[in-house]
């Protein structure tokens, strides 16, 4: 499970189901065991890095990290690093482009992928000849086909890939979120990582790490494929709230949707020494996860040879708790239309009369077209009202929606 938090799509202009989609395919057979290539998740067949380190900037959306790459003429692609994937996902373009070589006969059964929930879903198994990030070169690169073009809209940038951990078995991965880049580096030869290494020992290489919340400790997954803070399963644990758990927005998974349930811990949860005070928490019945949320304070260098990962951070004061607002509503986006997918129970917007499958043309007097996930998560983030326009018939209707703290 690549992250068992739900996208905060009350703050973001589409619906859950997208991403939410995308993770599970990567990520089901991680913790279940329900889906691998082979017993052990793929590795490359061989991996080249030019250099003895490998650094490629990375452009910071909503808690990911997206890097660039050109290698061709046909480039640049656009990639999400997904350290809760146990496979990687290329586009239709791409796996037509570089699985010339494909392995897998033309009539190969389509690969099933199970979710956490039990839904299922079935993609094509391809064989990339190479796939090159900068002068760092995979190649023999197994993975599954899938359209990005819900996500690319999501998140404004056309996304070709969403590579996943075992990419990386035979190099030190660094994501440095407060820096926006990524560092590829040989194993042999790298100089001492600083931080604190904390061990993932388990005989799937999996990034699964214990954690504690006051005098309680539990494993959770890093998962940088996740832009959330904190997915908790309570299982076993009592946690006490500041903040109650509420009904957030709607969660979508391959078939179905359920409610958010978002709130705020009083306690302070401890990654090795690094304390962050009173997180906000996503309430889940999956595996725990730290995703982009809590990750975006570190640089986090992972090494799969010797089952570690190392968080270092140039503060060593707490991380103070921080507040999440929402308008209350989340959008499917298209160029010319935001159709609401969802709307939190009890916010401005419902008492506004929102429904979701209304149609929001403009947002401020600014045509939907003109506001990717940035620019609104801004607004968001600083604004005490917002005007939707909504289109009802051929009449355009501003409506003013005030902006709330959904976790004070």
């Amino acid at each position: 499970m690549s992250t068992a938090a739900a996208l905060p799509t009350d703050a973001v202009p589409t619906s859950p189901r997208f991403w939410r989609w995308i993770v599970i395919l990567v990520s089901a057979g991680l913790v279940s065991g329900c889906f691998s290539f082979r017993r052990e998740p793929p590795r490359p067949g061989r991996t080249t890095l030019a250099a003895p380190a490998v650094t490629l900037s990375a452009l910071t959306v909503s808690n990911y990290l997206v890097i660039e790459a050109k290698w061709d003429k046909r480039g640049p692609y656009h990639f999400l690093i997904d350290t809760g994937a146990s496979v990687t996902l290329v586009s239709p373009e791409l796996a037509a482009r570089y699985g010339g070589k494909n392995p897998f006969p033309p009539d190969a059964p389509l690969v099933r992928v199970k979710s956490a929930e039990g839904d299922t879903a079935l993609l094509t198994p391809t064989w990339l000849s190479r796939l090159q990030l900068d002068t760092a070169r995979f190649e023999d690169v197994q993975a599954l086909v899938y359209d990005f073009a819900p996500l690319s809209s999501h998140l404004g940038i056309k996304i070709d890939g969403i590579l996943g951990f075992p990419l990386f078995r035979e190099t030190l991965l660094t994501l440095d979120y407060p820096h926006s880049r990524v560092v590829l580096q040989r194993r042999t030869g790298a100089a001492p990582i600083p931080g604190l290494a904390i061990a993932f020992n388990n005989d799937r290489k999996t990034p699964i790490i214990p954690v504690r919340l006051g005098d309680q400790t539990f494993a959770a997954l890093i998962d940088s494929g996740s832009d959330a803070s904190l997915s908790l399963n309570p299982v076993g644990l009592q946690p006490v709230f500041a903040v109650a758990p509420r009904p957030g927005a709607m969660v979508g998974t391959l078939t179905s949707d359920r409610a958010q349930q978002i709130g705020r811990l009083d306690s302070t949860l401890m990654i090795g020494n690094h304390a962050l005070n009173k997180p906000v928490v996503d309430v889940t019945d999956e595996l725990s996860s730290l995703g982009g949320g809590i990750l975006k304070y570190f640089t986090v260098t992972f090494d799969q040879h010797r089952s570690q990962v190392t968080f270092q951070r140039d503060s060593t004061d707490p991380i103070p708790p921080e507040t999440r607002r929402s308008a209350g509503l989340s959008f499917m986006k298209t160029p010319a239309y935001w159709r609401v997918a969802s709307v939190v129970p009890g916010s401005p917007a419902a008492s506004a009369g929102i429904q979701p499958g209304d149609l929001v043309t403009r947002l401020n007097g600014d045509p939907v077209a003109q506001w990717d996930i940035r620019r609104y998560e801004l607004l968001v983030a600083t604004a005490t009202a917002i005007e939707f326009t909504f289109l009802h018939g051929a009449q355009e209707t501003p409506e003013r929606i005030d902006v709330f703290d959904l976790v004070p």
